[in-house]
């Protein structure tokens, strides 16, 4: 990994790969869901639609030609915590990418007519979501264990606030937030480091600055939310505070995770799915962010079985926390761990994205073999000591289905004495 700085102080980093052919290349902003007020909530992921709207140079549809043209691809996500405009391209076609993607960035009109199309999309999009219960109840998730917190807003936003949105809030938000301190670039494949100099010619002119992306750390609110929907399932999830990516149990939490539901061999999936037939789809898994993070369990189940689905579940985690992993676990799940690591390798989209979040989100960079030994070094205390920090206090939840009679009767703080110990 190299680390250069432009003339601005615009934060670039690079990983060379000289036996690649492509090159992944990526602009990282720090800003999501979390930086919105609640009337601005949805304006993120609004802009992140609009950059692909058209510039003076290019058209919507001339932006799709030039990737189409050169077989790359090119494309945008939000998170709650940062924004990412990205491009895939074969390295001949480097210089084409970078310039139709910094155009993007500076220059992308915001017009009003595509505006009000584009937001017809995104309500689509909501609409969507709504009618996707096992994607929705994250979202509820979300808002029962952050409650009014901006962790707790959903990144697609809401139909009203989309409506009052135009292109001054628009470009004031990217004022704001668009900025030198807020914004990294980071390139991994077959580069070197003249590369640097392409990208001073198109980013080194970025003199914007305005607020720095700042947070308050969350409480947990542990709250239950109920969505009444008709579905032939009902869609449960579980929560509870988990860690931060800056956390030094980081890799004891991953590690827990896997053994509860992060695969399928986790405890969850093989008794609720493959011993009791109880579920199509039950997992669980770990959400970090900055300062914070959240575990969850995920079942979706028949009305009738969403009980014993329940119980079975706080018996798993029970015996988790009474008994700890098995060694065989311990060692499985490094070695799971190590395997998709050293894998995604293989991937610039991969490393362009680890380099990219890593400065972004924290400013450092660990080595592969730096991880690994992390990931070795994780004991049975330590993921003994993370599990009862873990359970310690009662559960957030959120169902979507047509009955709540089901989670009536359950008791979200069953394991907190357990946990306590």
């Amino acid at each position: 990994m190299i680390k250069h700085h432009l003339s601005n102080g615009l934060r670039v980093v690079l990983e060379p790969i000289p036996s690649c052919r492509s090159v992944s290349f990526g602009i990282w902003v720090k800003t999501g869901s979390r930086n919105e007020s609640p009337d601005q909530n949805g304006i993120s992921h609004f802009i992140e639609h609009m950059l692909f709207k058209g510039t003076d140079r290019y058209s919507t549809r001339d932006i799709a030609e030039v990737f189409d043209g050169i077989g790359g691809n090119v494309n945008a996500f939000t998170t709650k915590e940062y924004t990412c405009y990205y491009a895939k391209v074969l390295d001949e076609h480097l210089a084409i990418a970078v310039d139709v993607l910094a155009d993007m960035y500076f220059h992308s009109k915001l017009d009003e007519a595509e505006l009000d199309k584009e937001r017809n999309v995104i309500l689509e999009e909501i609409s969507m979501y709504e009618d996707t219960p096992d994607d929705l109840v994250h979202d509820l998730l979300a808002k029962a264990a952050y409650g009014d917190h901006p962790l707790g807003y959903t990144i697609l936003g809401t139909e009203n606030n989309l409506n009052q949105m135009n292109s001054e809030k628009l470009r004031q938000y990217m004022d704001d937030y668009y900025t030198t301190e807020n914004t990294v670039l980071s390139i991994a494949g077959n580069i070197d480091e003249s590369v640097v100099d392409l990208l001073e010619k198109h980013f080194g002119g970025l003199q914007r600055s305005g607020k720095l992306a700042a947070y308050e750390a969350p409480g947990f609110a542990g709250d239950l939310i109920y969505h009444k929907k008709k579905t032939e399932q009902n869609h449960i999830c579980l929560a509870l505070p988990g860690l931060s990516l800056t956390d030094p149990r980081y890799y004891a939490m991953i590690l827990l995770n896997n053994a509860i539901g992060g695969g399928m061999s986790s405890r969850l999936f093989q008794e609720i799915r493959e011993k009791r037939g109880l579920a199509y789809s039950v997992y669980s898994y770990h959400s970090a962010h900055v300062d914070n993070g959240m575990f969850a369990i995920y079942t979706g189940t028949a009305p009738k079985q969403t009980e014993e689905v329940l119980k079975v579940s706080m018996e798993i985690i029970e015996q988790m926390i009474v008994q700890g992993l098995t060694d065989s676990e311990l060692k499985k799940g490094k070695e799971q761990l190590k395997g998709s690591l050293i894998l995604s390798l293989e991937s610039t989209s991969s490393r362009m994205n680890r380099l990219g979040k890593n400065e972004l989100m924290l400013g450092r960079h660990l080595t592969i073999d730096e991880i690994i030994a992390k990931i070795e070094a994780v004991s049975h205390e330590e993921i003994r000591q993370v599990t009862n920090d873990l359970f310690s206090r009662p559960f957030a939840l959120a169902m979507v289905g047509q009955s709540d009679k089901a989670i009536q009767g359950f008791r979200r703080d069953q394991l907190a004495a357990f946990g306590s110990n």
